[in-house]
């Protein structure tokens, strides 16, 4: 009578277990390159849709309004129709504040990181471990808010970007306000959100399956 062999039965190992814990990447490296390729699509999108800038400075074009009723009426036309342009003025003026304001700059991108590897695109499993200590989700959101408000509103970073968008707006306000827009084609059929802007609608859309199991 043939005996049969015993059962094997499956053995674990933990340390491979460990290492694949560990190899698991800190941020979610695909999520990540959506999002930018998503951003760098919007921005060469908005470029393409920009208006010549001769038009933008085109001297002839430029009077004095008679009553601050038209010169509204000339912002709002000149700004529907120079959108990307404008956008891109207050962009470089944001841009310049920041250069020139290297300090502001570095805790600008130091909270911009923070935000992108410690919450956004960062895998849920396993949990931020920092110092030591275990932080869960909603720890690590609360702590990111209050950084975020600390970091705009207590230090120079929120001066600068309040400054550069006042300037930014002013410019652009002093412009549209002496542009005549009479000789511009307005395309009133254009979607109201181009250019730079476009990709805010569309973000939420590619972060939420990221975030939504966080909160």
């Amino acid at each position: 009578m043939a005996t049969s062999s015993p059962p094997v039965l499956p053995i674990s190992n933990p340390q491979t277990t460990a290492t694949s814990a560990q190899s698991q990447p800190p941020v979610a490296t695909p999520a990540v390159r959506l999002f930018i390729t998503h951003i760098t699509d919007s921005v060469r999108n908005g470029f393409a849709q920009r208006r010549p800038w001769s038009e933008l400075v085109d001297r002839t074009a430029f009077s004095r309004p008679e009553s601050f009723s038209e010169a509204a009426l000339r912002v709002r036309k000149n700004y529907t129709y120079f959108r990307v342009n404008y956008l891109s003025l207050i962009a470089l003026t944001l841009a310049f504040s920041l250069l020139t304001n290297p300090f502001s700059l570095l805790l600008l991108l130091s909270l911009l990181a923070a935000w992108i590897f410690l919450y956004l695109f960062r895998p849920s499993d396993p949990p931020l471990v920092l110092f030591g200590r275990t932080f869960s989700d909603r720890e690590t959101l609360g702590i990111l808010v209050v950084l975020s408000v600390v970091v705009i509103f207590l230090t120079s970073v929120g001066s600068v970007l309040i400054s550069a968008l006042m300037v930014g707006a002013a410019i652009v306000c002093a412009h549209g306000a002496f542009r005549v827009p009479d000789d511009l084609f307005l395309d009133e059929q254009e979607p109201a959100a181009t250019g730079f802007l476009s990709f805010l609608g569309a973000t939420p859309s590619n972060v939420a399956p990221v975030v939504a199991g966080r909160v």
